[in-house]
């Protein structure tokens, strides 16, 4: 009878060792993610947005920023 218990745990032995291996990996992608910053899925800015960004921070005039705008509405377009 005590050898039937130990034989029926280790059948599903190899299940936990799988379920152990797969969390481990997982667990070092997300640390390297981490580490990496996790910014490789975001999208890249569009040129509109970053003219913008430009023109709140100063760094352009009304009158460039207005110009570059119309240079890219042309380019997409």
């Amino acid at each position: 009878m005590h050898w039937r218990i130990v034989e029926r745990g280790m059948e599903f032995g190899w299940l936990f060792i799988a379920v152990f291996a797969v969390l481990v990996v997982l667990g070092v992608i997300h640390l390297a993610n981490m580490i990496s910053g996790g910014r490789r899925r975001t999208r890249e800015e569009s040129p509109l947005h970053i003219l913008k960004r430009r023109y709140a921070k100063g760094e352009i005039s009304r009158e460039e920023f207005e110009k570059m705008k119309d240079e890219l509405s042309r380019k997409i377009c």
